[in-house]
């Protein structure tokens, strides 16, 4: 099988090796890395692996490797694709520790990927957790990035909190009281898909009721993630943060870069992913997409149409400049593509301005609230669970042995695999 050694961490008296599992699609001279989210698996890129390559059939010679393996395919026209499990997932090394785990240290692991292929450049494109580590890889080695394209991106920290509302608090409580594969397909899909996208009609019956199938059957298998690889790519996602330097960085480098988001994402709020591309002009173009947090499955063609566009500029050589002046324009399937991405400007007066600050002070406020909230409802499962191992009856050897592995995310035969937001839990992307 393809595996690549990226790093070493000290287990106990003993050094262990961290490896990434990983598959290669496709032959050319063009390389992407594609980098997913949080607790997904390599197979939730399928959508854009079938789009940019043409198949979902991995590389004939995938456990080669080196310079004399990549050299095969750098003749042509065509693209090769290279998408992998993160450490803490999938078939890739769990580390014990949350502290082996963060962007930086995530982002490391794609670089010496690379090396490991021969790849001096590549296009990199990441998803919601993916798309933090790939600005870590664009500000760390800049000279090794052709593009990047942002999907479904926040600039973690605070910024990981869903929209508190309503259907938010509600989800979060189901989410606790999840038992079974049924009941956590029921608000996954609800959290990662708009309700027009589930409600559309296939054949006789509706999308939902097609993912819903196809989820519980794939989390009752497989697509299992283990709790130390879930806190840690958790623990990732909270402390990342990029600087105004490393965006600099970004900005100068010379390369081209998509922001594409989904105006239903609940989990990344669309207002994060435009501050991220306003603070990246004049290299950045923010595309809006009627969809939700999984957008690259939602609408595939429109988001593996940007990935196309943004390839095809870099090899055309276009400036910055000339990325960014593209006009803004509304097409048919309702995608906005916008150099510049929506924004405001107030001017008012001193009142105005104490006015604008408290509105800042209750945006704090409600995150502090819902992590007050996440902490409130989590501490009340923890209970219910003692409770419940304190009953005589009950068959502690369950009990001990149910917590230990967390349900993953599977979405359908082909494309098993997701980011895998945990709704409940206060520190998430």
């Amino acid at each position: 099988m393809p595996y690549c050694e990226v790093d070493r961490y000290q287990n106990g008296d003993e050094w262990d090796g961290v490896r990434l599992f990983y598959r290669r699609f496709g032959r050319g001279a063009t390389k992407v890395l594609l980098v997913i989210g949080l607790a997904g698996t390599h197979d939730s890129w399928g959508p854009q692996i079938k789009g940019l390559t043409g198949s979902l059939e991995p590389a004939a010679d995938d456990e080669e490797s080196g310079d004399a393996a990549a050299a095969e395919g750098d003749d042509g026209d065509g693209i090769e694709v290279c998408c992998f499990d993160n450490r803490g997932v999938g078939r890739s090394s769990v580390l014990p520790h949350k502290s082996y785990y963060s962007t930086v240290i995530m982002a490391r692991d794609a670089l010496a990927l690379m090396d490991h292929l021969g790849w001096k450049k590549a296009h990199v494109f990441g998803h919601s957790m993916g798309a933090m580590i790939s600005c870590k890889l664009a500000a760390v080695a800049p000279h090794r990035i052709c593009s990047l394209a942002l999907l479904n991106v926040t600039g973690g920290g605070f910024q990981c909190f869903p929209k508190l509302d309503g259907q938010m608090l509600s989800l979060a409580f189901r989410f606790l009281r999840a038992r079974t594969p049924e009941e956590r397909a029921l608000v996954d899909l609800e959290t990662h898909y708009t309700k027009e996208y589930l409600d559309e009609k296939v054949g006789s019956c509706t999308r939902r009721t097609i993912l819903y199938q196809e989820y519980v059957k794939g989390i009752s298998s497989t697509g299992m993630q283990s709790n130390c690889g879930f806190e840690g790519q958790v623990n990732a996602c909270w402390t990342h943060n990029m600087t105004t330097k490393e965006l600099d960085t970004i900005r100068s480098a010379g390369f081209l870069v998509s922001v594409i988001h989904g105006r239903s994402d609940i989990i990344a709020q669309l207002c994060h992913a435009r501050r991220l591309a306003e603070r990246l002009i004049p290299v950045a173009r923010m595309v809006e997409l009627h969809g939700a947090h999984l957008v690259s499955h939602e609408r595939p063609e429109e988001v593996n149409n940007a990935l196309m566009e943004l390839i095809k500029a870099t090899k055309s050589m276009m400036k910055p400049e000339e990325w960014s002046s593209q006009p803004e324009n509304s097409s048919e399937t309702g995608a906005l593509i916008s150099a510049r991405p929506v924004s405001v400007t107030i001017r008012t007066d001193d009142g105005g301005n104490a006015a604008i600050a408290v509105y800042n002070l209750l945006a704090k406020l409600q995150l502090s609230f819902l992590y007050v909230i996440g902490v409130i409802l989590m501490g009340f499962e923890h209970m219910r669970n003692i409770v419940k191992v304190m009953k005589p009856k009950q068959n502690s050897c369950k009990l001990l042995s149910e917590p230990s592995r967390r349900p993953g995310i599977f979405m359908s035969p082909q494309y098993c695999g997701d980011d895998g937001f945990r709704i409940a839990s206060p520190k998430t992307s």
